[in-house]
């Protein structure tokens, strides 16, 4: 464990950090790909895990280069719209481990926010799946909401709030580039999708979070 930090606001990645949907994202959006005519196409988990962090727009260019502005947005319209339906109906035990349990901890001694490149409706749906409230996660917000990337929209949680010393915690390259773009402290989170360069403090498990903050 590495040594203790001062900390008054963690700000939470969704996807690599707090679950892992690729399994049934990866479903649904094979289904919505060839519904569109990609039938060559075989989205994997693991290439989600490549993708997520990113913007939507920037993985729907990931994944159709070629095709055109228009043709991207409606496959990730129906992909977004398969992938709701999907984790909805699915019981979505797919938390890393102690993550609600940490989080509930947590939410008892600093604030929580979520900060996600995902789509509108994704925190929420998340925080329905995990039984998680507005008691627990303070604030929330998502490129889906504002249009704006992760660095500006931490930026936004940590002004709203007048936080000085806030960190974030993530797990992807994407993330760190983020983090120090906006200025706050840096949590890897080293068991989700990602590698980084560099990071303040590195996780190996969510729960270690609670006895890495100077209380």
């Amino acid at each position: 464990m590495s040594a203790k930090i001062k900390a008054d606001a963690l700000l939470l990645d969704v996807d690599g950090t707090l679950w892992d949907s690729t399994p049934i994202v990866a479903r649904a959006w094979n289904r919505a790909v060839h519904e569109v005519g990609y039938e060559e196409m075989n989205i994997h988990p693991d290439t989600l895990k490549g993708l997520f962090g990113k913007t939507m727009d920037d993985i729907a260019e990931a994944l159709l280069p070629g095709a055109s502005a228009k043709q991207r947005l409606e496959l990730m319209d129906k992909c977004v719209r398969y992938e709701q339906e999907a984790l909805e109906n699915d019981p979505c035990n797919i938390c890393f481990p102690g993550v609600i349990d940490t989080v509930k901890k947590l939410s008892k001694i600093l604030p929580l926010a979520i900060v996600s490149n995902c789509q509108a409706g994704y925190i929420e749906l998340f925080m329905r799946k995990t039984g998680l409230t507005e008691k627990e996660i303070s604030d929330k917000i998502c490129f889906g909401d504002s249009g704006r990337g992760k660095a500006e929209n931490i930026r936004t949680i940590v002004e709203r709030h007048g936080y000085r010393s806030a960190y974030y915690v993530g797990d992807t390259e994407g993330d760190r580039i983020a983090v120090r773009e906006a200025g706050t402290g840096f949590i890897y989170a080293g068991y989700g999708f990602g590698k980084v360069s560099e990071a303040d403090v590195t996780i190996s498990a969510f729960g270690e979070l609670y006895d890495l903050l100077d209380r």
